[in-house]
């Protein structure tokens, strides 16, 4: 299934409210693809990648990064485009503000997904829809009744459950890096900073699954909808009223009156 064709499905059963994006790191030297923006150059500004992934879902435009466009510490050392040295392992970032002292804030470094330092040059987010390359990622933000939907899509083959894990910080490194190295499906806490600059609201969540399950997870959405899963979800309305007491009392004076 291609990305254009995967984005109708997510969109038709999801009604979501931004677009679902594609997400690919590229190696140095792999050309990008036509008609990104990077931010340096068409901003003037450096963004953190939340930022830039809030735009793409946004405003529809493909978003590319790479370590000079980044200005996030946090996401420049997670995603090797800046060494992770003795300030950043000893979890200096972390302590006094998300940790009780330096050894817990190291410890939130440590739970990040990483790359290795040079592994990829750059980020591209793209709306799937329009998406000029092969997505590793796919990325849906919406209310938790939707990422249900695609919790439940994900299921719908083998059943059981999905694990993901939770830090509450660097949410761009468990939407990029964590899925494309457990090619597992993630569901995604929104981080502090995703709210502050990505804008993200408190009724969001995401979710991301590989690109090469598209197929899987529009079986599973088409499988459940038919079932009777859906989006947005039926509300109960067969039942009777109760009235106050007054509106009672009006019934019975005309009950009266036909006997």
């Amino acid at each position: 299934m291609d990305a254009s064709t995967l984005s109708g499905h997510l969109e038709k059963h999801l009604r979501v409210h931004t677009f679902p994006l594609g997400i690919k790191s590229f190696k140095a030297g792999e050309a990008l693809p036509e008609r990104v923006k990077v931010p340096t150059k068409y901003l003037g500004v450096k963004v953190a990648i939340c930022q830039a992934i809030s735009i793409a879902r946004r405003y529809g435009w493909a978003m590319a990064l790479s370590g000079e466009d980044i200005s996030c510490p946090i996401a420049k050392a997670a995603f090797g485009f800046e060494e992770r040295n003795e300030y950043y392992t000893s979890g200096k970032l972390a302590d006094g503000m998300y940790a009780s002292c330096g050894e817990a804030g190291a410890k939130f470094e440590e739970a990040l997904a990483k790359y290795e330092i040079g592994e990829y040059a750059h980020v591209v987010a793209a709306p799937l829809g329009r998406a000029g390359f092969t997505p590793d990622t796919v990325l849906v933000y919406g209310n938790s009744a939707q990422v249900l939907r695609l919790l439940n899509a994900c299921l719908y083959r083998k059943g059981g459950s999905l694990k993901s894990d939770f830090s509450g910080r660097g949410d761009c490194t468990d939407i990029v890096i964590k899925g494309r190295k457990t090619e597992e499906p993630q569901v995604i806490l929104p981080c502090y900073g995703d709210r502050i600059f990505g804008l993200t609201g408190d009724d969001e969540m995401a979710f991301t699954f590989p690109f090469g399950m598209g197929d899987e997870i529009v079986e599973g959405l088409e499988k459940t909808h038919a079932g009777g899963v859906r989006y947005p979800v039926p509300i109960y309305l067969r039942f009777r009223a109760e009235y106050p007491k007054s509106y009672q009392e009006l019934e019975e004076i005309w009950a009266r009156g036909k006997e």
